[in-house]
């Protein structure tokens, strides 16, 4: 069993010095010249394949490609914070903390189009809304490079994924279209979209009990030795739990949030009898068209 002891994370290995703005309570270089953070680094692979397992669905039920690229942006955070614990850098940093923003601010403009069609500038409404999402992931990115605070990243991601939970609720509860929704669909919507958020907020909490606590985290990592130590590593809890979903928790939670964020989105756009949940191998949910959309 590996048991290998805690290195010093002040040295520096393949990679050099830290330059990022946060380091984690895991070891650096512990088992790896070449990855500074095993656990946090390898936690994202799941991110990615589940994010990619999404793309592909949408691709197969022939779904409007605004919701394929969001998958693919999922998959492109899952590899930015790869290199970005795999090296502890700034510029890997930006690679994984940029794309949330665009990700969900993207998410965001796609829930506030109402408008009928799947192109982004098929209404005045719709471009408005792309060019507004545009300007102002060009403007996070410049205040953010200027002004490298994590505090501020996250105080955006956060109020953008409020603005996110806003939209959903008043969609489904007080808007002109909730009342066209069925309400076995908007139960099902409400399933999904809730338990990714139950799931992304228990991922959040178990990222800070690991900042909070990482003395004695340590400590206990030292005394279970390896690779049981893996377990205890928060942060790569977090990748875990803040990437996909389950019918009644099963798969995790960002992942159930884009499926239910989208499968409302479409039944807004267009009608609900043309859509409804699937699940691949009766465990991941995916959104399965029922009917072809009309032109």
């Amino acid at each position: 069993m590996m048991t290998g002891k805690f290195q010093n994370s002040s040295q520096p290995g393949y990679w050099g010095p830290v330059t990022a703005t946060l380091d984690w309570c895991e070891a650096n270089y512990q088992f790896s010249h070449f990855i500074a953070e095993m656990a946090n680094t390898m936690s994202n692979i799941f991110t990615i394949l589940l994010a990619l397992h999404g793309a592909r669905m949408m691709l197969q039920e022939k779904l409007p490609k605004r919701y394929v690229y969001g998958y693919i942006g999922v998959a492109l955070i899952g590899i930015g914070s790869f290199a970005f614990h795999a090296t502890l850098t700034f510029e890997a940093q930006l690679a994984d903390e940029l794309p949330m923003i665009y990700v969900v601010a993207n998410a965001c403009s796609f829930l506030y189009d109402s408008s009928p069609g799947f192109s982004v500038t098929s209404s005045p409404k719709g471009r408005i809304l792309l060019a507004s999402s545009i300007v102002f992931d060009i403007l996070f990115t410049l205040s953010y490079w200027m002004y490298r605070n994590p505090v501020y990243h996250q105080v955006v991601f956060a109020s953008l994924m409020f603005m996110i939970i806003g939209r959903v609720t008043y969609l489904l509860r007080w808007s002109e279209w909730s009342n066209r929704i069925p309400q076995s669909t908007k139960n099902s919507i409400t399933r999904v979209f809730w338990t990714g958020i139950g799931l992304f907020l228990f991922g959040f909490f178990v990222w800070n009990v690991d900042n909070i606590f990482c003395p004695s985290l340590t400590g206990l990592k030292r005394t279970v030795g390896w690779p049981t130590a893996f377990f205890l590593e928060g942060h790569a809890w977090w990748h875990l739990l803040t990437s996909f979903n389950q019918d009644t928790l099963k798969a995790c939670g960002s992942y159930l949030m884009s499926i239910g964020q989208s499968y409302l989105a479409l039944c807004v756009k267009d009608s609900p009898r043309n859509y409804a949940l699937g699940f691949s191998a009766g465990l991941i949910p995916y959104i399965r068209r029922v009917q072809k959309v009309k032109a």
